[in-house]
């Protein structure tokens, strides 16, 4: 696989070849099209002065006085009447001035062989050094009639100025080109160090330190990929205190079964302490159970792909049912219930939906010992709303915000007696969450709590 930087490297050569190559079309057709003409006008204009010089001047030593004129930077061909060629400057690259060409400038025409040179792509009238490629006037010399052509050397046109300006385009393209070397490799720098963190999360080597400080794209996401980093992090830890945890949920239990099971084999025990025992295990038994149906409902919200089965159903006969379940559990605890419901069609998923209204009323029972529990549902313009309120011990400050977070169960000091997996709340908040909306809960120690769920309402 070819790199950034090499990529970089060959798409840079790429476009300075391209730009170079369309500059010089460019130019080129620039020249064909406007100053072709021009440039063959200016050296006619040229040629027909040093013609009208010679003629009305006639130096005594005409072949000295082109030689002096071709050393300024010219190259000339003087064609005698009797078809008698003299050359004067450098010599044409290529020597093809035809017959016709002589012929009409000695019968007393001009000849524009620079505007009438064949147009070609990348060899324009203006270098093309052949003598065909001049311009050519007659002109009388002490009764004889001449011919002379001319065209520019090109060589000779090329001063030092012209030098040291290809000389400062060189080094401008140059410099351009180290500088962009240098930029890409400050562009690929970060780009690696980010591969290289990349392959390290993937090998799961977790921390990934590195150092990019930049505010352009590539330093969002270096920013980006820290925080990933930091929420992967994260996430590892609360995976392994989720897998601690839940051994520990799980061996409790187990333990107390195994043990009290092993009570039981024993010949000596008397019928009381045989149901006592049973009892306990039982109990343990339906801890496990509930932990584990928790567990299941958590990982199925976890890996919660397609959407919701949402219907519209009646949220307040599914709150009244839920409650009817626990109405002998309120009794046992000889608790006061009262039920304030709104008659409200709302649109979500009722499996899941029961589970929150199920969690919310166990947690009431569990800390409420005395006084009362009270459940509202009103609905509202935008939401439905349902309140579980108890009169129970309540929940310190500093235990709200992590009320939330699976397996966490707010001081256990206080409530010894209370069995929990902690995890209800976990499924309450998810699932409401999943419907978008959301869980408020108010608490004061020793008072009770008051937890709001608030409901969109789907149009």
């Amino acid at each position: 696989m070819k790199s950034l930087y090499g990529k970089f490297l060959t798409s840079t050569a790429v476009i300075m070849v391209v730009s170079a190559l369309v500059a010089f079309l460019a130019v080129n057709t620039f020249y064909h099209q406007n100053l072709k003409s021009e440039n063959a006008e200016k050296n006619m204009q040229i040629v027909r002065e040093i013609a009208t010089y010679i003629s009305e001047r006639e130096p005594d030593d005409l072949a000295r006085f082109l030689k002096m004129e071709a050393s300024v930077g010219y190259k000339m061909v003087l064609v005698s009447s009797d078809r008698q060629i003299d050359k004067f400057g450098v010599s044409f690259r290529e020597d093809n001035l035809s017959d016709e060409a002589i012929e009409r400038v000695l019968s007393g025409k001009s000849y524009n062989g620079m505007y009438e040179f064949p147009t070609e792509t990348f060899v324009t009238g203006f270098f093309s050094d052949e003598s065909a490629n001049t311009v050519g006037v007659p002109f009388e010399y002490r009764g004889e009639r001449y011919g002379l052509f001319l065209r520019p050397d090109i060589k000779l046109l090329f001063t030092e100025v012209h030098y040291l300006l290809g000389g400062m385009v060189a080094v401008m393209a140059l410099i351009s080109l180290l500088a962009m070397l240098i930029l890409a490799k400050k562009l690929i720098d970060p780009i690696t160090q980010l591969t290289a963190a990349t392959k390290r999360v993937g090998k799961e080597m977790i921390p990934v330190d590195f150092h990019i400080y930049r505010q352009d794209e590539i330093g969002q996401l270096a920013q980006s990929f820290q925080q990933m980093i930091e929420r992967l992090e994260e996430n590892e830890k609360m995976r392994k205190q989720f897998i601690s945890d839940v051994s520990h949920d799980f061996q409790s239990p187990l333990l107390n079964i195994q043990g009290y099971a092993a009570l039981l084999k024993r010949e000596s025990l008397t019928a009381e302490e045989r149901t006592k025992y049973t009892t306990i295990i039982e109990s343990e038994t339906e801890r496990l159970s509930k932990l584990t149906k928790q567990l299941l409902i958590l990982t199925s919200l976890d890996r919660l792909q397609q959407p919701l089965e949402e219907r519209t159903y009646a949220l307040d006969e599914q709150i009244r049912e839920v409650v009817r379940t626990y109405q002998w559990k309120v009794m046992e605890q000889d608790l006061a219930l009262r039920l304030q419901l709104e008659p409200v069609q709302w649109t979500g998923d009722p499996s899941f939906m029961e589970k929150v209204w199920d969690n919310l009323l166990s947690n009431a029972l569990k800390y409420t010992k005395e006084g009362s529990i009270a459940v509202t549902l009103e609905e509202t313009e935008q939401f439905v709303v349902v309140t579980v309120s108890d009169t129970g011990i309540g929940i310190e400050e500093e235990h709200k915000e992590r009320l939330f977070e699976r397996f966490y169960r707010a001081d256990e000091s206080r409530t010894p007696d209370v069995e929990g997996t902690g995890l209800g709340l976990a499924i309450v908040d998810q699932v409401v969450r999943l419907h978008g909306g959301t869980v408020v809960v108010n608490s004061v120690v020793d008072r009770g709590t008051s937890i709001v769920v608030n409901l969109p309402k789907k149009m």
